[in-house]
């Protein structure tokens, strides 16, 4: 009887839960909220009351989660309640580290890319996560942080990847910018005239256009265009600029970029996947335009051609193109096995970066010998740009010669003649899908090149997404089996931060596969529609950028006049052929943003 007596009482209504207040009615004084009351209950073995009442615990579990909110200030407190401090907040993992709760003192992260407000709608901190991922392979320029009193570019469109300041250029302006031989996924041009002339061609501009295209006829504009809208003859030359042929056309594929782009293929009908036939058809036809294209080329009928494969590019230049008087075909990137099967068909290239690299360690050798001591010099000259030093076979011999002195040379297991090998060509694999892994071919070396990638068997993936699609060939001209495309525009309006205010700015994008005769030749049209005054930012297709390298550095530049004669024929501008012709200064970097003020061009790489 003692041990029922000390059992707590039975309350009425105690078993469906503290006492709550009806509408329009309040609780006697003294009484507290649910989750109060269990608080507030005294501690007796036994008695439970969260386990009665778990809603109540959870309200009770969300109110100390809350650090901005304390359980104190949700309600008045209750006098027998005791104070419950409140938990830390746990990190949300989806969340960026800009979001990331910060100790004292610690200073903030640069930020990726900032909005304004009247474009973004929201905070920066408030975009979902899953904007911020950025593709492995996605051809965009870097931002950089630059100087709160600088004239910043804008993202014209809601894309938190457009770069958020302009990029220092160089102080020296100049009437022509380097020859770009990399390919552009996309150009964002910029200036404070509207573009509305590049908006709803007429039916008979756009014809005209397509005519110009094909008959590779010379626009002569003049330097300033008082009503850009309003002139048949810019309209056209838009149009014609816009122009690129194609091989293979697939609709409902994006033939550009290949490198990278299995995550986009993913889910589309592919019907020679897996069919032996159909891509058998498919390389046939891809070789005779393949075929096609070089006979152009060494007629000096097309200026260049690109073949894009799913794990290198190819670009073909014609006789008097960037400073060379011969074909030229540079690859990258290149491997180890590629390399070796090229050498094995007889192809002879070099390998321009690295013969450079070379040469310049050479020189600093020479002139650091002279000065410094020559021990603590061939350690840095070994280490310069992280590459190793090629190992020699007198090196392989030193290193098991004290095997032989000690008399044990024969129960130690020597390492066999291939793993010397590859010992010896460990340097080489390391610039494997690397910029310095260009490869150059010149003359004649570049027919036998041809014949190599018709008959390689790994041109084409085997599996993925790309399996059994033949490359991509992409020209300035026409030939045969290729399919006229045009690159994709848009006019926007939108604004730019100036300081500390906003100006109203227009914009115009171009999407594709843009080729370098292509910028040139947009970048004149601008020069007179927009009274020689705008920017671009210019988003490179990485691979490609290191195409700019000079393929003979050794050779003078040909005349202007002897280039003139021989390409006239090959469907570009004059001022554009007189661009492409010079011998390339950008190295393996491209042209990221260009700026015309004053009808004069800077630059930044």
């Amino acid at each position: 009887m003692a041990a029922i007596a000390a059992l707590p009482q039975h309350r009425p209504g105690a078993e469906f839960g503290p006492l709550r207040a009806k509408p329009g009615q309040s609780l006697p004084p003294g009484s507290c909220s649910p989750h109060r009351a269990a608080m507030a209950a005294p501690a007796v073995p036994g008695y439970s009351p969260g386990f009665k009442k778990p809603p109540a615990m959870v309200r009770l579990k969300r109110k100390r989660s809350r650090r901005s909110e304390p359980a104190a200030s949700a309600s008045p407190p209750c006098a027998a309640a005791p104070r419950v401090p409140s938990a830390p907040a746990r990190r949300n993992p989806f969340s960026s580290l800009e979001n990331a709760p910060r100790a004292a003192g610690t200073p903030k992260p640069l930020e990726r890319a900032r909005l304004p407000p009247s474009l973004a709608g929201e905070s920066p901190s408030a975009v979902p996560f899953w904007q911020l991922l950025e593709p492995v392979c996605d051809d965009k320029p870097i931002p950089r942080p630059q100087p709160s009193d600088r004239t910043d570019i804008l993202a014209l469109t809601k894309d938190i990847h457009l770069p958020v300041a302009a990029p220092e250029v160089p102080s020296s302006p100049r009437h022509e910018f380097p020859a770009d031989w990399s390919i552009k996924t996309r150009l964002l041009f910029m200036s404070s005239q509207p573009f509305t002339w590049t908006e709803h061609l007429k039916a008979q501009e756009e014809a005209q256009g397509f005519a110009q295209h094909c008959r590779a006829t010379e626009t002569n504009l003049p330097q300033s265009i008082q009503e850009p809208k309003l002139s048949t003859e810019l309209r056209c030359a838009f149009q014609q600029s816009l122009v690129y042929w194609l091989h293979p056309s697939l609709p409902w594929l994006q033939m550009f970029p290949r490198i990278g782009a299995d995550r986009k293929l993913v889910g589309k009908a592919s019907p020679w996947s897996q069919d032996e036939a159909l891509q058998q058809v498919l390389m046939s036809e891809w070789s005779v335009s393949f075929t096609s294209l070089y006979n152009l080329l060494r007629a000096k009928l097309c200026p260049y051609f690109y073949v894009c494969s799913y794990q290198f590019t190819v670009l073909f230049r014609a006789a008097g193109l960037a400073g060379s008087d011969v074909i030229t075909a540079v690859i990258s990137p290149t491997t180890r096995g590629l390399r070796e099967a090229m050498r094995s068909e007889g192809i002879e290239f070099s390998l321009p970066l690295v013969e450079e690299s070379r040469t310049r360690k050479q020189k600093n050798s020479d002139v650091n010998l002279e000065t410094e001591a020559a021990d603590g010099l061939e350690m840095s000259n070994s280490t310069e740009d992280g590459e190793e030093p090629a190992p020699s076979d007198d090196d392989d011999e030193a290193s098991f010669s004290w095997l032989e002195e000690m008399g044990v040379q024969d129960k130690v297991k020597k390492p066999d003649a291939i793993s010397i090998k590859l010992r010896k060509e460990k340097h080489e694999v390391h610039m494997d899908h690397k910029p310095e892994s260009l490869a150059l071919v010149k003359g004649t070396n570049t027919f036998t090149l041809l014949n190599f990638l018709i008959n390689c068997k790994s041109l084409v993936a085997v599996a993925g997404p790309q399996a059994g699609l033949p490359p991509t060939l992409l020209s300035p001209v026409a030939f045969r089996g290729g399919t006229m495309q045009t690159l994709k525009a848009r006019s926007v309006n939108a604004k730019a931060r100036v300081q500390l205010a906003y100006e109203d700015i227009s914009s115009l994008e171009i999407i594709g596969p843009v080729m370098p005769h292509t910028l040139h030749s947009l970048t004149m049209l601008l020069k007179s529609a927009q009274s020689g005054v705008f920017s671009a930012v210019l988003y490179t297709h990485e691979p490609t950028a290191v195409f700019n390298t000079n393929p003979d550095n050794a050779r003078p530049a040909l005349s202007k006049e002897c280039i003139h004669k021989d390409l006239s024929a090959c469907g570009l501008q004059p001022k554009t052929l007189d661009q492409l012709s010079q011998c390339p200064t950008l190295g393996k970097y491209s042209i990221r943003f260009l700026e015309m003020k004053d009808y004069a061009y800077t630059w930044k790489s």
